[in-house]
């Protein structure tokens, strides 16, 4: 590569960092964190004492780590941010979404035989955009037309293009002048309530087809469910979602009979259909009432065939660390007052965003805080979520990751073996700071291993 002296910078601090006494510890903290990018820097001590005594039996302090700072893995779910940690998340979600449709972390295998579907809602179209098509592994021309008008900004609503998977204008309007950035912004700020509504039509049309009133129905069904939202090309989010029916007692009790597949899909298909969310008049625009789009797949998933329970919990999972930047938009917040033609992004989601600044002025739409989640494209939701009783919980897999940690740690000598019960911690921590300078981000990259990171924050040898 070129030098130049950033580089140059890079490579004495590199050189500074390896010729340290202390260097095989840090590589060490690298190793343990999973090879994580922006690594959270943490100053202090952890202390255990004996409560009859008083006496000191095992101290921890990253006084004598390098740089007097321990490192501790990032954890994010973005893997445009950090590959390494999003992936632990992608696994954590992974099982989350099996344990619910096979049984496992403290689901029993009976729930295989309650009624259970795959859906995917979509948004309503906001104007034609370029696409990619295929029919019998063949590749269809985006959106051929004969007579193809020509819209009032003089462009031609047609394109004959068989576009490759990785093509750039996958997504955008064929004329943007005509496409409703508007609608797609406010569907997104929407989306969260919509879900919310459609859960709670999902329960009603339920009791109505089952002869009960919904508060009688609790005594009988739950509908648990797991969600994750994905962000198509032309910048809306539509949701996949795993929707199982239970007993009263969640996933360790069966259904009523009558609550079988069939109802389940009549009652999706329902709700899908006439949810709504009203955003307010605004300036000089009339009242707007946004719908999930005439789009919805409804498909059971079976123990084998073509949607599996692995299919499904892997389809949900990967998009679980993904947000907008397929859009072509970037992964954090805008700053006020930024200059968004100076954003390396394209020009679709460049309109999206400033349209999100344009609304998040006016007053009456100051509850959708589209302004805050510009980046997002008005999106707000939480990408994954479940319903309470689907199955286990992510901090459940934590806890259980961090325990085997701690474990391993006392079995291998670098943890002293102690009796919770007679010993009292006394933890002190502080943000030191994240990431890495130039030079050490070159010694991470020659350091990262594939090893899973040790979740356990007494991480190092005794102090």
């Amino acid at each position: 590569m070129p030098v130049t002296s950033a580089n140059t910078h890079a490579i004495r601090g590199a050189i500074a960092r390896l010729n340290d006494p202390n260097c095989s510890r840090f590589a060490s903290q690298i190793r343990r964190t999973g090879g994580c990018r922006q690594p959270i820097h943490l100053r202090g001590k952890v202390e255990h004492w004996d409560k009859a005594t008083g006496t000191l039996l095992h101290r921890y302090s990253t006084r004598l780590e390098p740089d007097g700072v321990l490192r501790v893995p990032c954890k994010t779910r973005r893997a445009s941010r950090c590959p390494a940690c999003a992936e632990t998340y992608r696994a954590d979600t992974y099982h989350l979404i099996r344990a619910g449709l096979v049984g496992g972390k403290g689901v029993p295998a009976s729930v295989t035989a309650h009624p259970c579907l795959f859906i995917t809602l979509t948004a309503p179209s906001f104007g034609p955009v370029h696409t990619r098509r295929q029919h019998n592994g063949s590749v269809l021309p985006c959106h051929p037309r004969r007579d193809a008008e020509i819209c009032p900004h003089g462009c031609v609503l047609s394109c004959t293009a068989r576009h490759g998977a990785d093509d750039d204008c996958l997504g955008e309007p064929l004329c943007p002048d005509c496409y409703d950035y508007t609608g797609s912004v406010l569907f997104n700020a929407v989306a969260p309530l919509l879900w919310k509504r459609f859960a709670d039509a999902i329960r009603r049309r339920l009791a109505k087809l089952g002869g009960l009133t919904l508060r009688d129905m609790r005594d009988q069904l739950v509908v648990s469910f797991a969600k994750v939202a994905e962000y198509q090309r032309r910048g809306v989010v539509h949701l996949h979602a795993v929707i199982r029916l239970d007993g009263p007692a969640g996933p360790i009790s069966s259904p009523p009979a009558w609550a079988t597949l069939d109802l389940l899909a009549q009652a999706v298909e329902h709700a899908a259909s006439v949810v709504t969310a009203k955003v307010p008049a605004y300036n000089d625009q009339p009242e707007r009432v946004l719908r999930w789009g005439t789009q919805l797949d409804t498909r059971p998933i079976t123990m084998d065939g073509e949607l599996t329970d692995q299919a499904v919990a892997g389809y949900v999972a990967k998009y679980a660390t993904k947000a907008a930047e397929c859009v072509g938009t970037i992964d954090r917040r805008i700053v006020p007052g930024e200059d968004l033609t100076a954003l390396p992004v394209r020009n679709h989601a460049r309109r999206l965003i400033a349209e999100c600044l344009r609304l998040g002025a006016f007053e009456e739409l100051a509850d959708l805080r589209v302004t805050q989640w510009a980046h997002m494209l008005g999106f707000r939701g939480h990408f994954s979520t479940r319903s309470r009783r689907y199955s286990t919980t992510l901090g459940d897999i934590r806890a259980d990751r961090q325990n085997h940690a701690r474990d391993e740690d006392i079995t291998t000598g670098r943890l002293p073996l102690l009796d919770e019960d007679t010993v009292l911690v006394i933890s002190e921590w502080e943000y030191a700071g994240k990431g890495y300078s130039p030079g050490d981000a070159l010694v991470a990259a020659l350091n990262r291993s594939p090893m899973p990171p040790s979740p356990s924050l007494v991480g190092g040898d005794a102090r």
